[in-house]
């Protein structure tokens, strides 16, 4: 059984847009929609890629593809920003994006007095868990909910069947956080750079220890400073929740320490089936402060899913194993299917690793006569190593036989942040390919 959501035409891969580049490849690589931040009024202001100018470029590139634009203002603004909030809000609509992703009840409120006819969408930061909650977002007059990530497929589909008339959307792929839908007070916490203005430091993320202070109490409360001496606890340290008998929740720490918050990525690829039967109909990828690069085998590998689903067609695994090839903190299908409890969390570091396979390059130009394309080098690679050429149509394996650097001459390597080198190619690959290295 294949649903398809009533108020859209068919189901839809939405991808991150975290500049002009990503957005143009997100389209590319067969995005239906993207989004993009609104400057200093989305929870990713460290991304400051796009101006309030620049967004009408945008805004008119996607619809001249005849995609959607949806444009992110999903801050909970304090007193102090709420003119300037309203400002940006009055700037933006006349510029025709397809929807406002928003989050303040407040906000919501003003914008739908001043702008009626704009369409709505509830961020993720609403924490929208029951149908309760989406019949009263949809009577306020929102068209769409972007779920809470911590619910089950079955929970969807109850709000699905008890509120119709509103859209559901979902998070399929990229980082979650280890608070209940973002909703984070340790960046604030320890820096002062509030998650929910949009300055989250990602302190979830960092290395902590584990440790047992020693010396008199009175000592460090008096002195109000840390005890002179630590160790690491025993290993096989669990803890215990005193309602919860036999169950023990572990904690560990090696040389490297331990990273007790870090959660894995999500990467739903194969519950597309199950995500559509229970209503959803916006399949929704995270990382707007992430390369093209990602942006682009992220947006190909769910667009070939999705359409092969739709097409009554198996899943390919080889789609699953693009998206492994990119870095991440090891994946998790999330809260879809059961709570994953501590196989949820990366306890052993908080940085991300793919299987092997950097990418080498994206290709700038092609010159027809020359047979040479341009290449700007993310990674090092030399003459004769095989690489992956990647296009929105597929994949191939190419072998340059030759390095040229910008005076023509040979070299036996390139090498990533320096400048840009020219192989040959025996056609045009097109302005949105890229290259990665094959090591397996």
């Amino acid at each position: 059984m294949l649903y398809i959501c009533t108020m859209i035409t068919k189901p839809e891969i939405l991808a991150p847009a975290g500049d002009m580049d990503k957005l143009k490849t997100a389209l590319a690589y067969g995005a239906d929609a993207v989004y993009a931040g609104i400057p200093k009024f989305s929870l990713r202001t460290r991304e400051t890629a796009f101006s309030t100018e620049s967004l009408q470029e945008a805004i008119e590139y996607v619809h001249k593809k005849d995609k959607k634009i949806y444009l992110t203002l999903n801050i909970f603004p304090h007193n102090l920003k709420v003119e300037a909030f309203l400002r940006e809000l009055d700037t933006v609509v006349p510029m025709g994006p397809d929807a406002l992703i928003m989050a303040d009840p407040g906000m919501i409120a003003l914008a739908r007095d001043r702008h009626p006819a704009m369409p709505l969408h509830l961020s993720t930061q609403a924490n929208t868990v029951n149908w309760a909650a989406a019949a009263f977002w949809r009577d306020l007059g929102l068209q769409r909910i972007i779920l809470s990530r911590e619910l089950r497929l079955d929970e969807i589909a109850e709000i699905h069947a008890r509120v119709p008339g509103i859209e559901l959307e979902a998070f399929v792929h990229g980082a979650i956080c280890i608070a209940y839908s973002g909703r984070c007070l340790i960046s604030n916490y320890l820096h002062f750079r509030d998650a929910n203005q949009g300055t989250c430091t990602n302190s979830c993320r960092w290395e902590y220890r584990m440790a047992y202070e020693r010396g008199s109490l009175l000592d460090i409360e008096g002195g109000q400073k840390a005890a002179d001496a630590l160790s690491a606890p025993a290993e096989g340290l669990v803890l215990h929740e005193s309602e919860r008998p036999g169950e023990a929740f572990p904690i560990s720490e090696d040389m490297h320490g331990t990273y007790l918050m870090n959660s894995k990525d999500l990467c739903a690829i194969e519950l597309i089936p199950e995500l559509l039967r229970s209503g959803v109909c916006s399949l929704k990828i995270e990382g707007r402060t992430k390369s093209s690069y990602y942006t682009a085998v992220t947006t190909r590998a769910y667009r070939r899913a999705l359409d092969a689903h739709l097409a009554g067609k198996l899943f390919d695994p080889e789609d699953l194993r693009e998206l492994m090839r990119l870095s991440n903190r090891t994946y998790t299908t999330g809260f879809y299917t059961r709570n994953p409890r501590q196989y949820g969390e990366n306890y052993e570091d908080g940085l991300s690793e793919g299987i092997g396979e950097a990418v080498a390059g994206r290709v700038l130009a092609y010159d027809p006569g020359s047979g040479l394309a341009e290449l700007e080098v993310k990674n090092r690679f030399s003459q004769n190593e095989t690489l992956t050429l990647i296009t929105p149509e597929g994949n191939r394996d190419i072998l340059p036989c030759r390095i040229l650097d910008d005076k023509g001459r040979n070299l036996e390597c390139a090498h990533g942040g320096g400048k840009n080198v020219r192989i040959p190619l025996t056609e045009d690959p097109g302005p949105f390919a890229f290259l990665r290295k094959k090591s397996i």
